[in-house]
């Protein structure tokens, strides 16, 4: 199904008309390429641009790529005007690539790239912390990647491949379509994507070995969120953008989460008592009552509750999940040993055989069923 974009401009006046703005089409290619290097926001503001117009060991060039969070690479190729099946085809191929790159030339494109285009950050390590506020070395690159097609249109036979992919292949591609307009000298560009990128996404993974989930949730408390006030009142929590709060929505009650401090080991495991509520609202039993967190926490104790955000973007707030404590330990005293599971989302499911080791190592550390 085609998808058309259209702005207008609102009536100033009882009785004028709205006037939609006229399209005038993306001259050129590079346009839209210039303006996302600008600010990848235009595209996915939790991603990284690490390279671009990157020459593969076929010699072909992608466009650009970034990584998200995680490590999880991005495979970004634009088409001007309409989107034939060998672009997509060509996207597969560039991932096929990208697949094979070990961490070394992930960081090798990026010093290219930081380089040749005057980036704040030379190392892809500073870049990523600065990002991202947590080290290059705590994710696993390039673990999974993802595609995406940038395009004004999309025919018919390529939504229906992509759509294909994404059900049946458990390949991980979308497309992004842009429309430009002009107003009085003014121009403007707007987008849409062909699958809601909020639904839970299928990475291309390079590691064929999964397990079933074993129906236990892992957690990340990190950005230096305060340990101690989570275990005396109960909660996990997660903020800041889209990446890190979304997650928590995961989580119903009874559900049981086991807690990683990133570069500090596990300090406790818990059971869910609660759905994902915004910092403002979140409210915790004292001896004078109950009471809102914020009004207990100041900002220096917990300053990620008491961060301002754009009322419009909702998912930059902090959010936090009620939780009943089976067994917390202070960061001191947290379980870290070689080979236990580690990720950077603030919720996930975790189906990796690690992750059932990790289980079953914590469960004996702690004296747990």
């Amino acid at each position: 199904m085609a998808i058309e974009q259209g702005i207008w401009k609102l009536a100033g006046t009882t009785g004028e008309l709205p006037q939609k703005l006229r399209p005038t089409g993306l001259t050129d290619e590079g346009q839209l390429e210039e303006q996302i290097m600008q600010d990848v926001s235009i595209l996915n503001r939790d991603w990284l641009l690490i390279g671009r117009q990157v020459r593969t060991d076929f010699n072909k060039l992608i466009d650009l790529l970034a990584i998200a969070a995680d490590g999880t690479v991005i495979v970004i190729e634009l088409k001007r005007d309409k989107t034939p099946r060998d672009v997509v085809a060509q996207a597969i191929d560039y991932a096929s690539w990208v697949v094979t790159l070990a961490d070394y030339q992930l960081v090798d494109i990026y010093q290219s790239f930081a380089q040749r285009y005057q980036r704040p950050h030379m190392s892809l390590e500073d870049a990523f912390e600065a990002k991202f506020g947590i080290t290059l070395n705590s994710v696993t690159l390039n673990d999974n990647h993802q595609l995406v097609v940038v395009a004004t249109q999309l025919d018919a036979s390529s939504e229906r491949i992509i759509n294909y992919l994404n059900e049946h292949a458990q390949l991980s591609i979308n497309a992004m379509f842009f429309s430009a307009f002009e107003d009085q000298g003014n121009h403007y560009l707007s987008r849409a994507w062909m699958i809601d990128p909020d639904e839970p996404p299928q990475p291309v993974t390079r590691k064929a070995r999964k397990e079933p989930w074993n129906g236990e949730f892992y957690a990340s408390f990190g950005d230096n969120r305060p340990w101690e006030l989570a275990r005396r009142y109960g909660f996990i929590a997660g903020g800041g953008a889209a990446w890190y709060s979304k997650t928590l929505a995961m989580l119903s009650e009874g559900d049981r989460v086991w807690v990683n401090i990133p570069k500090t080991g596990y300090v406790g495991v818990a059971e869910v008592t609660g759905e994902r509520c915004r910092g403002e609202h979140f409210t915790v039993q004292t001896d004078q009552g109950i009471q809102r967190l914020q009004d207990i926490a100041t900002a220096t104790a917990y300053p990620q509750l008491h961060r301002t955000f754009d009322e419009d973007d909702e998912e930059a707030a902090e959010y936090l999940v009620p939780v009943r404590w089976i067994i917390s330990h202070s960061a001191s005293q947290a379980f870290s040993e070689v080979g236990l599971f580690g990720n950077q989302n603030t919720i996930c499911k975790p189906t990796t055989p690690k992750w059932e080791h990790t289980v079953t190592r914590l469960k004996q550390a702690w004296d747990i069923d």
